[in-house]
């Protein structure tokens, strides 16, 4: 098995913003962007104001980092949530939220979103009792989701939540950490993503 990703925060530098591509890190004194508000190099001071589609196109890619998608999954996201009833942001980054890498990293099997997909394509992960390895399946109310019963997937899992004591899980999830269980009690809502992001302003830039 390849290396679990860990929780250095580097990345977070690329744009300036605080991604949260590294988990607990991130939220914390230690991250790059908390110690050092600015890009790196040698125009991190000097950077120019964006512009109206730069601000837009800027969230989206940002939102695209934080949940480990690329752009022809953000479109069918995109296009889901635009055909579902409500607002078209709110029902955008819930379906972001109901991937089952997130649903594996917010229960504290992972350290960070992208452990969290490497575990769960590694065939770390069951819904319901069957592995299952495809880290964009959508997970929904009543999936009950663990590490595969053997004794490397669960000592992997029970790691990462020792690892994390004191650690919040989201509303919409309910953990058996003794029995390493998590379970959907509901469907996410918008108040449920704790991330930084201003879904309008995606909506805008994929709208045009």
């Amino acid at each position: 098995m390849a290396r679990i990703l860990g929780p250095k925060c580097r990345l977070c530098r690329r744009d300036g913003d605080r991604l949260y591509l590294k988990g607990a890190r991130c939220h914390t004194a230690k991250c790059a962007i908390a110690k050092r508000g600015y890009p790196p190099g040698m125009h991190g001071f000097r950077r120019a104001r964006p512009s109206e589609y730069g601000i837009r196109l800027r969230e989206k890619q940002k939102a695209k980092r934080i949940y480990g998608v690329l752009e022809r999954q953000f479109r069918k996201y995109f296009a889901e949530a635009n055909r579902l009833r409500g607002d078209t942001g709110a029902n955008l980054l819930i379906l972001l939220e109901r991937r089952l890498d997130n649903a594996v990293f917010q229960l504290g099997f992972a350290e960070s979103r992208s452990q969290a997909r490497q575990f769960v394509a590694h065939g770390h992960i069951t819904v319901n009792g069957r592995k299952l390895d495809v880290s964009s399946h959508l997970v929904k109310v009543g999936d009950v989701i663990s590490p595969k019963a053997h004794k490397k997937s669960e000592s992997l899992a029970r790691e990462r939540i020792e690892g994390q004591q004191g650690r919040s899980v989201p509303e919409w999830l309910t953990l058996d950490a003794k029995e390493l269980k998590g379970t959907v009690t509901r469907s996410p809502a918008r108040e449920d993503v704790a991330i930084p992001i201003q879904e309008a302003y995606i909506v805008e830039f994929s709208s045009r």
